[in-house]
């Protein structure tokens, strides 16, 4: 981090380029932010770690190559020849240099204890060590591990073991943990809140030995871990089968070895304040750097020495130039506010006075049953703040910092008024105290104060200035993380200087977001005055609405009242997939998926399956959430095809709807010679009672028998792993490209408890939730417990404890959408008025094969759509000659249907010869449109099943592929592209649609169906001038860091 720091420092002095710089890396990936190493387990992607951007598939990132940067990753810097001026890196490859710069930082120091070599015994440092912890854990069927080491990195540690749902013991040797920020005050309250999330605490603590499976306590047995030993009297045995050793840092000053540059006696190199070392042209930064005997441990001071040595190496190499002192490093503010395990921990000034320090008085709070802690240290006379420790709550911490550290003024108010925690205050524990003065410091780690991120503000304006767009500008936010509530704060305020707000609206239609609309619908005392599209937009938005809004209020309609989402009009509200009650595939074909709960299914159903799939053609696949996915549906197919499968006892899947899912499970006790509990069954109670609820977003869910975690229970919206007691039930999990571990809320449950927990986790998800929120990013985003402890704790306060008072409410409106469940393909099947919406064509009964609108390829023996071309090659982004190809032709008035027959507000197919046509029922403003219904981004036969809406209060149709918006009226493209869709005169006679067409073999010229069939080779351009745009391509690329070279 702190050599990464200085390449950025060092590029922005030399803005012409001079030097060129050469990185080694040891390890696979380029620069990240180790401080927030724990929020790994949040996603699990290495990316969201990167100070330079995405990581590509080697490791790299772009950054690197964009600023002419030799990254040398997976290569250790191993020597350094001073005399000839040379680094070799462990690959044998030897760098030249003018100047060197050393930020090898640290290493983890593990103590001599008997058993360190076991496997099981982890160092907490990097993010191959996590992945190799949760590789051992899983592997090992681990469920408790021990943390030696109880200080700021430690307990970051025993955080990562507790996110793995292990057992968490922190084994400390000193009295008090974080010994050298707190004091047994402070460790009081930390360890209060730190047991109170189920976490082990062990101060005192003399470990003897960690001891194998074997029982052996030697330096040679490569036994795994099986428990530790203590030396203290009376201490019994600790059973844990991973060890995590985080007992401090060393510096990694070995590069320098064998040179003449001088190492302290106790390891690191020795700087001055230009961060020179002993030898010429040689600088050493960060926690590999011992200046004035000491090692700066914190990032701030890194970043700091970072700084002054990109300076000093410019102006030594004739870069840059100081006319009077060169920039120096002279120490560092050692103050620190961080959170750890959901709980405040700050220090600032002077926090432990020396015993010989006579100018010291002291004020303390300890409220012991809040769990909060603070200690000011005053000068005798009380007119001057010199430092403090804060647990439970540090929200005023900036201002505390400013008067003890930067201000030379008196205390204008009783020092006693400073004592109180804004909490007792009555103030927002999770709001930090903002400090309007422009110089006070927001984030420590890169001393940025409120004046930069208000210039900043300032400088990219109302629409530019973003949180994202802050921190890269500004770096507040990119070091710990504990700046970021203040960050975003500061930045609504400075927004709304500048006249501005930080929106967020759910679309144009609407001032408020998902939630918010929620909450008005759900509270509204005349429910009757809300319980339609229409009725909604008209009492909180305006327009039309869209394809934002409509689905959000179509889903928010389904999760409080459950009817059927295709009747009353609610189909003109539904997303493609839920109006089809299938999810639209490539080539504008659905799939069928049918529920299998808990992934058990009869044979006889089994064969239903393959001889529907054998009689419509389907493609059939095995998914991985234990279920039978049919490919390659028409629309007008599916009613028949699901008549077949429900009576063999089939339901709809839901697997086109935001809705759960499925439920995994592994075969249990039933079966599994492992299994504790019948995990089938519960899996398929779990399933048949939450089917069909519509939520935010998906929901996906598992019931494992074992510790084993065969189902994979832990990547779920929500989770249970058998006990012997009942079940572990884990929330706000989830795979896909950001995977997230799932959190714990409760252990050893029965199953009735667990329905009960999760009606209620549910039911606040789908109230609170934002649109197209996942349980897991929700989850984060929840306010920490009363205690701390992050967001899980306030779940447990909320569903277990009932702190904000509606779990009745939540037990309620859960047991209304159970009681009134309904297989949404039953009702259609049995329903003619709902089953004709899915004929292919309103006006006609003729059918167009799929076949003749994409080949169809074969495939180990099934059949599957033809690949799209990419973007821009023949059959992608088709243009008609010119908008107006038809205004020469002869035309005539064409009736397609009665006005009743076209449902309102949404797209129905006609078929005119051999062209499909859209007509849009626009009931919402009274009129009528025709369009293609191919959309000319891919050549797909599916305008008609887009929504419509209108946008600055001009109509249009989003394409259900892509969401290409098409305005109505013209059928121009709506926003960057320039497509074109063909439009045709519509006109009401007699309650009849009629729709002015030229001759048929003319239309068929530019818009017929087999002239425009997606196939492997080039489409046949029937018309002869169809424009063709070519593609444009995109650029990626390389990433990381360890050490430097420069040659000007």
């Amino acid at each position: 981090m702190v050599g990464q720091r200085f390449m950025e420092n060092l590029l922005k002095i030399d803005v012409n380029k001079q030097c060129l710089i050469s990185t080694f890396c040891e390890e696979p990936r380029a620069a990240y932010n180790r401080v927030k190493l724990t929020s790994y387990f949040e996603t699990r992607n290495p990316s969201d770690l990167s100070m330079t951007g995405e990581f590509d598939s080697q490791g790299r990132t772009s950054w690197y190559d964009e600023n002419g940067i030799e990254l040398l990753l997976n290569d250790k810097a191993l020597h350094l020849d001073t005399k000839a001026k040379t680094v070799t890196g462990k690959s044998g490859k030897v760098i030249p240099y003018d100047t060197c710069v050393i930020a090898t930082g640290s290493f983890p120091f593990v103590p001599p204890l008997p058993g360190k070599q076991r496997p099981g015994v982890f160092v907490y440092r990097t993010i191959d060590d996590l992945e190799s912890m949760l590789k051992y854990a899983e592997e090992n069927n681990v469920t408790a591990a021990a943390v030696i080491g109880g200080g700021l990195l430690g307990l970051e540690a025993a955080k990562a073991v507790k996110d793995m749902g292990l057992e968490s013991h922190i084994i400390e040797y000193a009295p008090i943990l974080m010994c050298r920020q707190i004091d047994q005050g402070g460790h009081d309250a930390l360890v209060g809140k730190i047991q109170a999330m189920g976490l082990k605490v062990h101060c005192n603590a003399r470990t003897r030995a960690i001891v194998g499976s074997d029982g052996s306590t030697d330096n040679k047995s490569m036994a795994p871990v099986a428990r530790l030993t203590f030396e203290n009297e009376g201490w019994a045995d600790l059973p844990v089968q991973m060890v995590v050793v985080s007992a401090g840092i060393k510096p990694r000053d070995e590069v320098a070895h064998g040179s003449d540059i001088r190492i302290g006696e106790r390891g690191g190199i020795i700087v001055d304040d230009q961060l020179r070392t002993t030898e010429k042209d040689v600088y050493a930064i960060g926690e590999v750097a011992l200046h004035k005997n000491f090692i700066y441990g914190l990032i701030a001071p890194g970043y700091a020495m970072a700084e002054v040595a990109a300076k000093c190496v410019t102006h030594d190499n004739g870069i840059s130039r100081y006319s009077e002192d060169l920039p120096a490093f002279t120490g560092a503010d050692l103050s620190t506010k961080l959170k750890l395990l959901g709980c405040d921990v700050a220090s600032f000034g002077i926090n432990h006075p020396a015993p010989d320090d006579k100018d010291v008085s002291e004020l303390v709070w300890n409220d012991s049953i809040g769990g909060v802690y603070r200690k000011l240290i005053l000068n005798k006379a009380g007119t001057k703040l010199r430092g403090g420790i804060l647990v439970g709550d540090a929200s005023d911490y900036e201002m505390l910092h400013k008067l003890a550290v930067k201000s030379t003024s008196d205390l204008t108010s009783p020092a006693s008024m400073l004592l109180v925690p804004p909490s007792a205050q009555g103030k927002a524990r999770e709001e930090p105290t903002l400090v309007d003065d422009p110089s006070a410091q927001i984030c420590s780690c890169n001393d940025v104060t409120r004046e930069t991120i208000a210039q900043a503000v300032k400088d990219l304006g109302v629409k530019g200035a973003s949180f994202a767009a802050i921190k890269k500008i500004t770096r507040a936010g990119t070091g710990c993380g504990g700046c970021e509530g203040q960050v975003k704060n500061v930045l609504k305020q400075e927004i709304e200087k500048l006249g501005g707000s930080l929106s967020n609206h759910l679309c144009e239609h609407f001032t408020y977001s998902r939630p918010e609309l929620m909450a008005l619908i759900r509270t509204d005392s005349n429910p009757s005055t809300v319980d339609s599209f229409d009725k909604i937009i008209a009492k909180y938005g305006h327009g039309d609405g869209c394809e934002i809004c409509k689905p959000v209020i179509g889903s928010i309609l389904a999760s409080l009242g459950n009817e059927m989402i295709l009747k009353e009009g609610r189909d003109a509200l539904q997303d493609t997939n839920d109006r089809a009650l299938a999810n639209m595939q490539r080539s504008g074909t659905y799939s069928v998926v049918p529920r299998v709960a808990g992934g058990e299914i009869l044979p006889e159903q089994l064969i239903v399956l393959g001889e529907v799939a054998k009689k419509y053609k389907l493609y059939t696949k095995i998914t991985g959430a234990q279920r039978v996915d049919l490919f390659g549906a028409a629309k007008h197919e599916l009613p028949d095809i699901w008549e077949e499968l429900g009576e063999a006892g089939f339901e709809s899947g839901h697997a086109y709807g935001k809705a759960l899912r499925t439920v995994k499970s592994c075969v249990g006790s039933t079966w599994c010679r492992y299994g504790v509990q019948d995990s089938v069954s519960f899996a398929i109670r779990v399933e048949n009672r939450y089917k069909g609820i519509r939520s935010p977003h998906k929901m996906k869910s598992a019931v494992s028998g074992c510790t084993r975690e065969c189902a994979e229970a832990q990547s779920k919206d929500f989770g249970l792993i058998a006990t012997e007691n009942g079940y572990n039930l884990y929330v706000g999990g989830n795979g896909g490209s950001n995977p997230v571990h799932a959190q714990l809320l409760a252990t050893d449950i029965d199953e009735d408890t667990v329905i009960q927990y999760l009606d209620r986790y549910i039911m606040y998800y789908i109230l609170t939730a934002d649109r197209l929120e996942r349980t897991a990013v929700w989850q984060k985003k929840l306010p920490s417990g009363k205690y701390g402890g992050g967001p899980i704790e306030h779940l447990k306060e909320v569903i277990i404890e009932d702190s904000l008072g509606i779990c009745k409410e939540l037990d309620t409106r859960m047991a209304h959408l159970v009681d009134t469940y309904h297989d949404e393909w039953a009702e259609v099947v049995k329903n003619p008025e709902l089953r004709a919406k899915f004929k292919q064509f309103l006006n006609t009964d003729e059918i167009i094969e799929k076949e003749q609108m994409h080949e169809l390829i074969d495939m180990r023996g099934q059949l599957r759509p033809a690949d799209w071309p990419k973007d821009g090659e023949a059959q992608t982004f088709w243009r008609p000659p010119h908008s107006d190809i038809f205004a020469n032709s002869q035309k005539s008035w064409v009736r397609v249907g009665a006005t009743f027959e076209f449902p309102v507000n949404v797209g129905s197919p006609i078929l005119y010869g051999n062209t499909q046509l859209a007509i849009f029922n626009n009931a919402q403003r009274g009129e009528w449109y025709c369009t293609q219904n191919m959309c000319p981004h891919k050549q797909a036969f599916v305008l008609s099943q887009g929504i419509i809406g209108d946008v600055l209060g001009n109509a249009k149709v989003a394409c259900p592929l892509h969401k290409k918006q098409f305005s109505l009226s013209d059928g121009a493209e709506i926003g960057d592209g320039d497509l074109q869709l063909l439009t045709f005169p519509v006109k009401i006679e007699n309650d009849n649609v009629y729709v002015e067409l030229p001759a048929i073999p003319e239309l068929d010229a530019i818009l017929g169906t087999n002239g425009l069939r997606v196939s492997k080779s080039d489409c046949i351009d029937i018309a002869g001038d169809a424009i063709k745009v070519p593609a444009t391509g995109r650029g990626s690329s390389s990433s990381s860091f360890h050490q430097q070279k420069l040659r000007p």
